[in-house]
């Protein structure tokens, strides 16, 4: 998994179109003021926020997320877009870009289907507090965009789900079409679970044909240049989902042998318990800063046998309670939110 955003070089540009001054942004957010000058941006999770804060508190605009995630014309879109609009539908489009945002950023695009509905979320892997409201604007917008673009029609979805207090309600609704729950258990865009299956009039074999193998061996690149520890832990993460991994299930999903795995691991200075470790310290924080899940849950889900069990191992990790963690994140929270107002 990368450490870092890559930010398009298109949006000095775009900020500016927006009436919004780049320089004060920057100094807003504490950035270097020639940040988005440079060839190739990489930022912080820590780094990409404050940006993104910046941005909706330097603007005007209560829209500002959505104007900057929306796009009228093909041309605006990068690559990575281009390739999933070339697919057959909606779903395929949202799989491919769930996959290829490991190119360029530590951030996860989860897709739940049941027979009813269809939710998008967007999760920030190493993030220690909740994305700033213009970026979740921003992401539903983007899939908002993409999906008209491609079926061709101004679909909607069935609702939004945002985490934050009510605010800016009337044109959230425009926006998308739907209504607007705040509060939420999470930041989610839910449609119809029929709605995944929609046809693209954008699809084009040919363009797919040139875009994929392109994309795939920069992946590939990318894959090369991440720590083997680093691909074990996100590995583990993945399979975390009420039960604990054992190394010979994470050996599989690597396609190597579990004494090949161990020796890997010992080679970098680690072993399959640390990485477990680690793999659970980090999603225990993306839990508990980004969720309402109750602490029993919140073990449950990350493979503990018991609250106790999960308790001990959070004081470990942070020197404090879970309980008490997320209380301190929450005023952390709530004064970032005040402030932005």
């Amino acid at each position: 998994m990368s450490k870092h955003f890559r930010v398009s070089g298109h949006l000095s540009t775009k900020l500016n179109e927006s009436g919004v001054r780049v320089s004060s942004v920057l100094e807003r957010a504490g950035l270097p003021s020639g940040l988005l000058d440079q060839p190739r941006i990489l930022v912080t999770t820590e780094e990409f926020f404050a940006l993104w804060r910046g941005i909706g508190q330097v603007s005007p605009d209560p829209a500002i997320g959505l104007v900057l995630g929306t796009a009228a014309k093909s041309e605006h879109f990068d690559p990575m877009v281009l390739a999933a609009l070339s697919t057959g539908s909606f779903g395929d489009a949202m799989r491919q870009l769930a996959r290829y945002k490991q190119l360029s950023c530590p951030e996860e695009v989860v897709l739940e289907r049941d027979d009813a509905e269809w939710a998008i979320q967007f999760r920030w892997l190493l993030a220690n507090e909740v994305e700033p409201a213009v970026l979740t604007d921003l992401c539903f917008a983007w899939v908002l965009s993409i999906a008209r673009h491609g079926t061709g029609m101004r679909i909607s979805p069935v609702r939004l789900e945002l985490q934050r207090p009510r605010a800016n309600a009337r044109i959230l609704e425009r926006h998308f079409g739907c209504p607007v729950v705040f509060g939420a258990a999470r930041n989610a865009i839910v449609f119809r679970a029929s709605d995944a299956e929609l046809r693209f009039v954008t699809r084009n074999a040919e363009l797919l044909a040139m875009l994929a193998p392109q994309l795939d061996e920069e992946l590939k690149q990318y894959k090369g240049e991440e720590s083997f520890t680093e691909g074990v832990r996100a590995t583990i993460q993945r399979k975390l989902t009420g039960s604990r991994p054992k190394m010979q299930e994470i050996a599989r999903e690597l396609h190597i042998s579990s004494r090949t795995l161990q020796r890997r691991l010992q080679d970098a200075g680690s072993s399959f318990q640390k990485a477990l470790e680690e793999a659970r310290h980090q999603l225990a924080r993306h839990y508990l800063t980004n969720s309402l899940l109750e602490l029993s849950e919140t073990a449950h889900l990350l493979g503990y046998e018991d609250s106790n069990s999960f308790v001990r191992a959070f004081r470990i990790w942070e020197g404090v309670p879970p309980a008490h963690w997320r209380g301190r994140s929450g005023r952390r929270r709530r004064r970032r939110y005040r402030s932005s107002m």
